[in-house]
């Protein structure tokens, strides 16, 4: 090639190359657009499990779009309190929120079935219900109507049934018992004889050690323990029977996220599903450790008595039957939870429940 040849063709591939470049700038802008959320917590930055969760959604929709997506996480009372983080979204005070809807009981029962009931789903299956039986959708349908969109964005697996300052071993000790436990679970109890109580994470010890409160249920080991309450309220029973499967949600004001673009709403709803999956993990990896460690400082650990139990779950279904009566949105959620619950135990006593009985008694005899 000759002088002349290679200068033409040399600058024609600068040229290319140089257009190219200006090409893609403008459409990688376009792909990405800057924006910045902020997102408020209904938990406490101590607790790096559950308040963590939303620092996994932000860090993982940052990453995916080279910063150009920033959601700027506050922790519980940092903008407003933490049982009003749903309230601030819908609102527009912030773009988004991470929380658990059963928190807003009492505008709604219906709130309470994205999240956990008593008796229904362990973890597993609400995953199963959201993911692939509609759920998602069915709750959205809910959510729109207050001004929000919402995706599982956690779960802490089947919950602890709480500390209690005494031992509860009949319904009848369960009488006038002041008890930190909200929504669902506190209307079953009220029933019972409990005095519910509705109080913020940060705010439960606090109210055990005054005497405020006789009892209170928070999540499982590993956060119970960092919130000290073997400390002050030493019997620690299970199971929590009102959140065999609680899902935290990831919720956006919805005007802002019909705003984004397509491919910033998919990823938000990728990221959520990924941090739903890292939290439920993170908590079974923490928990056995954490349980060892109560017990040792003092945690007297006992199960819910049989007849306990069983009031709880007559009078559960008392309350159900009563929602569905009266409010049409809880009934067309609750009736397609009920229905894989049908199906979801039936089968989980299979395989699953064999390979895991099998492998506990190996635990308990020492082999393993």
């Amino acid at each position: 090639m000759d002088r002349r040849s290679f200068i033409k063709h040399a600058s024609i591939g600068g040229l290319g190359a140089a257009a190219a470049s200006a090409l893609a700038a403008p459409a990688i802008a376009q792909t990405n657009p800057k924006v910045t959320w902020r997102l408020t917590s209904s938990f406490p930055k101590s607790l790096d499990t559950i308040y963590g969760g939303a620092e996994v959604l932000s860090k993982y929709v940052s990453e995916a779009t080279d910063g150009n997506f920033q959601i700027q996480v506050f922790a519980a009372g940092e903008i407003v309190p933490g049982l009003q983080a749903a309230d601030a979204a819908a609102a527009g005070t912030v773009e988004a929120c991470h929380t658990v809807a059963y928190y807003y009981w009492g505008k709604d029962p219906t709130w309470a079935l994205g999240a956990a009931v008593p008796f229904a789903l362990n973890a597993r299956g609400m995953n199963a219900w959201h993911y692939h039986g509609g759920g998602i959708d069915l709750f959205n349908e809910f959510l729109g109507s207050q001004g929000l969109v919402g995706y599982p964005g956690g779960n802490t697996g089947v919950q602890m049934g709480g500390w209690f300052r005494k031992e509860i071993k009949t319904v009848a000790d369960m009488k006038g018992l002041k008890m930190r436990v909200g929504g669902f679970a506190g209307k079953v109890m009220e029933r019972l004889g409990v005095v519910p109580q509705q109080l913020a994470g940060g705010d439960i010890y606090p109210a055990l050690e005054k005497g405020t409160i006789d009892a209170a249920e928070w999540v499982g080991p590993y956060d119970d323990e960092k919130l000290g309450f073997y400390k002050v309220a030493p019997y620690y029973y299970y199971p929590g029977w009102w959140e065999g499967g609680p899902t935290v949600h990831a919720m956006f004001n919805k005007a802002a996220f019909d705003g984004l673009p397509k491919a910033y709403q998919s990823l938000l709803r990728t990221a959520c599903q990924a941090t739903d999956a890292n939290m439920l993990q993170k908590y079974d990896y923490l928990n056995p450790s954490a349980i060892k460690r109560l017990v040792a400082a003092g945690a007297k650990l006992s199960p819910f008595s049989p007849e306990i139990l069983s009031a709880c779950f007559d009078e559960s279904n008392k309350v159900y039957a009563e929602m569905e009566a009266s409010n049409a949105p809880f009934k067309k959620i609750w009736e397609s939870i009920k229905a894989f619950r049908a199906e979801y135990f039936l089968n989980a006593q299979i395989a699953e429940y064999n390979y895991d009985t099998f492998m506990m008694i190996q635990q308990r005899n020492g082999k393993i």
